[in-house]
């Protein structure tokens, strides 16, 4: 994504959960007798809690557009800053909405939607009289907003619709939408940032997933070749995270001096690199608002995200009145730099949207998404933890203790692994683990050797040996679980999606009696051809991918080794597996191979797929069926075991 101040509205959505079908119930409705007297819920009640993201002020800074799942779907919502109810602004029943900006100077909305979880995103415009048009059309076209220009008369874009492989940059005027083409990418270079004067564009150019360097190219000049800025030896990792308002600057992120992701300065007229900021954990970005008087900062610390705001002018940071718990997260700062949105989001409580006056030190809260049905005191906070694997290292993870577990009523457990390769499960809250949390069931969120955010030795450690050390973390982070006295050491399974669905699936395959159940969400089960059918926009990252994972064109017989569905007549546990049928990242035929091979095991095999849906599943109505589908198999096959206690 670029990064011009005007993308800071494009706050990322938390990973959109999954979910299951019900209504509210007392303890023992599913949870059997409890310690401590709490209430149930079915997946509907977690899932009526209503996800937002996303924050742009409005040019009278009246209002705040955001993104809304409230209808089901995710759409776009208007919210006024003095409070009340949002206005909806666009009314899909079907894909999902995500809104991106409004127009510097009038009322105009630009948002983004695909078809059905394809990733083919477009950029739509809202008029003011609501009507809707694609500024992106084309069936295999993948398009994202890229920010406003300087004087805030035309907008960047960038799409493959030249190249299926690489993402080209194009700038549309605001007025009629022509568009002219900015720089054509024959190189497969990564687009990654435009300067507020419109003369410096910011490139990246991956070379493995442990090195990649920067370049910056003349906009106005034409010059053909884009200049090197991060000459060195060695493996180094480098970020593009934000121009400085004055155009004469290039902040970007590095872990060439350390372990962990530092702040650096690029001077564009001289070439001089100086150290700008520094953490004991990585520095995940920074960024400016309009002019410059506010730099926003987050540091990755421990899997929660620590945001500061520093006032440049004082050089000192922004004193925040009381709030809630919870982190700060997705701050925009309006163009006249007297507000901030953001929201809060904590381990039991869902991400709220939050505007804050710099005048007058005043903030309120603008929305209220938890359920009200659901009662914020039997939901679980989740606290860190850390234990040591098969060769002594530590391995971080989060724990979700149920409030009905206890040494007279052990709960049944659950390792949770994310996705990735290099994902990282985080503090902050989820209705899938909440809901599984609640009907007693305890989860450990392992960080397994070869996640983020531990400093780049341990992001490495898996490197081309998944499957491996990436799986005894796995089966360690159980044996971490038999341990606790409130657990029950033999009704344990493992759950996770995407790469995380992957280690579900190598678990039973390469481990077939480590867990006793098993939760595959969209995972790679045949490294071989997901590899060699990775989408076309994947191109630029390929030899990333390639680094980690192995080249399926000289490595194919070790994919192969790794590869559970190779594997899978070792399968003897049941499993679960959910698939959408749009996904362009691990295809349906990775789940349906699976699954029939452990059928004809004889082993019981459930399976889910939902035709609307890709990586990820963003319909409320869908995460509900998918979340309820989890807590059945869990309920029939893994608390009904006889534990032998």
């Amino acid at each position: 994504m670029l990064v011009t101040r005007s993308t800071r509205v494009l706050t990322a959505l938390v990973a959109v959960g999954f979910m299951s079908l019900a209504g509210c119930a007392t303890t023992g409705s599913r949870s059997g007798a409890s310690a401590k007297r709490h209430s149930t819920y079915d997946a509907r009640t977690f899932y009526e809690t209503t996800s937002v993201a996303g924050a742009s002020f409005s040019h009278d800074e009246r209002r705040i557009l955001f993104s809304s799942d409230k209808s089901g779907v995710f759409n776009a919502y208007s919210q006024p800053l003095e409070g009340g109810t949002p206005t909806q602004l666009t009314n899909s029943t079907t894909n999902s909405v995500f809104a991106v900006s409004y127009f510097p100077f009038d009322d105009r909305v630009l948002y983004t939607s695909d078809k059905g979880g394809n990733e083919r995103n477009h950029l739509f415009v809202r008029e003011v009289n609501g009507q809707t048009r694609d500024l992106t059309p084309g069936d295999d076209v993948k398009a994202s907003f890229a920010g406003f220009n300087g004087d805030k008369t035309a907008f960047y874009v960038t799409t493959n619709e030249r190249d299926p492989k690489f993402f080209d940059l194009y700038l549309y005027t605001t007025d009629g939408y022509s568009k002219q083409l900015v720089f054509r990418n024959a190189g497969g270079w990564q687009v990654a940032g435009v300067s507020d004067d419109d003369r410096w564009l910011a490139l990246s150019k991956v070379r493995t997933n442990a090195d990649n360097d920067l370049y910056v190219w003349d906009i106005t000049s034409g010059s053909a070749d884009p200049q090197h800025i991060t000459s060195h030896e060695g493996d180094v990792s480098y970020r593009v995270m934000s121009f400085t308002p004055d155009s004469k600057q290039l902040y970007y992120g590095t872990n060439g001096h350390g372990e962990f992701n530092e702040v650096w300065s690029y001077d564009l007229q001289t070439g001089t690199h100086k150290p700008v900021l520094k953490a004991a954990w990585d520095v995940s970005y920074t960024y400016f608002s309009e002019d410059g008087r506010y730099r926003i900062t987050g540091i990755n610390q421990d899997a929660r995200t620590l945001v500061t705001i520093l006032d440049t002018s004082t050089r000192r940071k922004v004193k925040m009145p009381p709030l809630p718990k919870g982190d700060i997260r997705g701050v925009t700062v309006s163009d006249s730099e007297t507000k901030m949105a953001f929201y809060l989001n904590g381990s039991t409580a869902p991400s709220n949207l939050f505007v804050f006056d710099f005048q007058t030190g005043r903030v309120k809260q603008l929305t209220d998404t938890l359920n009200p049905k659901i009662n914020p005191d039997d939901l679980v906070a989740a606290q860190v933890i850390r234990f040591r694997s098969f060769d002594g290292l530590k391995i971080p993870a989060i724990l979700y203790k149920p409030r009905q577990a206890s040494r007279a009523n052990k709960a049944p457990a659950l390792v949770w692994v994310h996705g990735g390769p290099g994902g990282q499960s985080r503090m902050g809250y989820s209705a899938t683990l909440q809901h599984l949390v609640n009907h007693g069931y305890s989860v450990l969120a392992v960080n397994n050797r070869g996640s983020s955010g531990y400093g780049k030795s341990f992001y490495h450690m898996d490197d081309k040996k998944h499957g491996d050390v990436d799986l005894k973390d796995c089966i360690f982070a159980r044996r971490w679980l038999e341990r606790q006295s409130w657990v029950d050491g033999k009704r344990i399974g493992i759950i996770g999606g995407s790469y995380g669905g992957y280690m579900v699936a190598a678990a039973l395959a390469f481990e077939p009696e480590a867990f006793e159940v098993g939760i595959d969400i969209f995972g790679v089960t045949n490294w071989v051809r997901t590899l060699k059918s990775i989408p076309a926009w994947w191109s630029a990252m390929r030899e990333g991918l390639y680094a980690e994972l192995g080249d399926p064109a000289v490595e194919e017989d070790r994919l192969r080794r790794i590869s559970p569905l190779f594997h899978a007549s070792n399968i003897v546990r049941p499993l679960l597996v959910i698939q959408g049928a749009n996904d362009p990242r691990v295809l349906q035929v990775e789940s349906d191979e699976l699954v029939q091979a452990v059928r004809d095991n004889g082993v019981p095999v459930s399976y889910v797929i939902f035709d609307d849906e890709g990586h990820g599943f963003r319909k409320r109505e869908n995460r509900i069926t998918a979340s309820e589908a989890y807590l059945d198999f869990l309920d029939k096959h893994l608390k009904s075991l006889d534990s032998g206690a």
